[in-house]
């Protein structure tokens, strides 16, 4: 099992970085769907606090994804395999977020996200509180979000580099500007990845944090570019937006083309 640590710093306070998450969620989760393809979300409801988390909101999701998986994949995999189960739960500051395929690989394959979010540029060496053993086969990956990065489907004002926000003031980012910004949080993301398939495992275990590297850098790109449209929104407002999100969804995926990220090969 492969585990992993991204560290994402972010030009926004904490509670900012809370309302853009789950608005840069609902938008992406429209931009990824259509053809058949893309987001279903099966439940979305408020969960009570436990000894290992606070209160916050349980979601429980389905991923259609034959078009977005590497053509070695789609060869090995049967028909109908290509779906993923998300559960998460959102306890801000922290989340945690299980991904399943029960259908197929059931028990042999699980990615498991834990984060927490932070004031700071990153600084925090074991905010997991791992053990000494794993914390010596942990490797962190730091992103930066004004970093190069392709994306075919990127749309115009989507590069922190060049952007700049009406509204905040904040960006463009400029070379040094995780050294600079205020305010400025970090996203902890442990990644655990674990595929059970013999001759397979070490490859695709390696294919999938490349490709939640990629998601993250995407993602967090576009929440802090997409600042003038969340910023200053309320609780009330993000449950409303989800609640529209989830019909336009079981809409969007019925109809169309397949949209969005695309396979990248390993």
């Amino acid at each position: 099992m492969l585990i992993k640590e991204f560290r994402v710093t972010l030009p926004m306070t904490v509670d900012e970085y809370q309302i853009g998450q789950l608005y840069a969620v609902a938008e992406a989760s429209k931009n990824e769907t259509g053809g058949g393809e893309g987001v279903e979300v099966l439940e979305n409801r408020p969960v009570e606090a436990t000894e290992d988390h606070g209160a916050g909101q349980y979601t429980h999701k389905v991923y259609h994804l034959a078009t977005k998986v590497p053509g070695w994949v789609s060869m090995l995999a049967p028909k109908g395999s290509l779906e993923i189960h998300e559960e998460a739960w959102n306890c801000y500051p922290y989340c945690k977020t299980v991904l399943k395929n029960p259908d197929y690989m059931k028990e042999n394959f699980h990615i498991t996200i834990e984060t927490w979010h932070k004031e700071g540029r990153g600084e925090l060496e074991n905010v997991h509180n791992l053990p000494a053993n794993t914390l010596k086969d942990r490797e962190v990956v730091v992103i930066d979000i004004a970093s190069p990065f392709y994306d075919k489907n990127a749309k115009e004002g989507e590069d922190p580099a060049t952007f700049h926000s009406e509204v905040t003031g904040r960006g463009p980012l400029e070379s040094d500007w995780m050294k600079q910004c205020e305010p400025v949080m970090t996203c902890y993301k442990k990644v655990e990845v674990e595929f059970k398939w013999w001759g397979l495992q070490g490859k695709m275990e390696r294919y999938i944090h490349k490709v939640e590297r990629q998601i993250f850098q995407k993602f967090h790109r576009q929440l802090f570019c997409w600042i003038d449209k969340w910023h200053g929104l309320t609780m009330e407002d993000i449950r409303r937006i989800e609640d529209d999100t989830k019909r336009e969804l079981d809409e969007q995926r019925h109809t169309g083309e397949a949209r969005g990220t695309q396979s990248i090969e390993s």
